[in-house]
């Protein structure tokens, strides 16, 4: 069986953020490997109790893909943060086990170089797209390619 840990925290040992990626099942969606996910970065976690039943959720911000396809080059998804129309993030609350897996995200660096003083808590605020890797481990290959 395989178990991811997931992170959501302001602070990771005394230190900046750490807030994990995931993919997300795409409910209404029956298409194989990438196309039936979706891609989340999660902020926190929750549950709270509704007529006696407890709902254990989590707050995330979503990535959308850029194309229909691959990049052609290196074979793996792109992706964007979603915004709404004003500009801000998209979030939403969704249910803990609709949660597939952890999903690792690179950003796309152009032809550009990065700034001396960048720091890796930042990288998910930092470039425009990102990458889907799916060289992270056979798990997310399996699931996603």
């Amino acid at each position: 069986m395989h178990c991811d840990i997931i992170c959501a925290t302001p602070s990771w040992c005394n230190g900046p953020a750490h807030y994990d990626c995931v993919f997300v099942e795409n409910g209404g969606v029956d298409e194989d490997g990438f196309r039936g996910v979706l891609v989340a970065r999660v902020l926190s976690f929750l549950s709270f109790t509704y007529r006696e039943e407890e709902h254990v959720c989590t707050f995330v911000e979503w990535f959308l893909p850029v194309d229909e396809e691959p990049d052609e080059e290196t074979g793996m998804w792109i992706v964007a943060p979603e915004f709404n129309p004003w500009g801000s993030r998209v979030w939403s609350v969704i249910a803990l086990n609709i949660i597939l897996c952890g999903a690792h995200l690179i950003g796309v660096y152009g032809d550009r170089f990065l700034c001396s003083d960048s720091h890796y808590s930042q990288s998910l605020d930092s470039f425009d797209t990102y990458y889907v890797n799916k060289f992270i481990d056979h798990h997310t290959h399996a699931l996603v390619f």
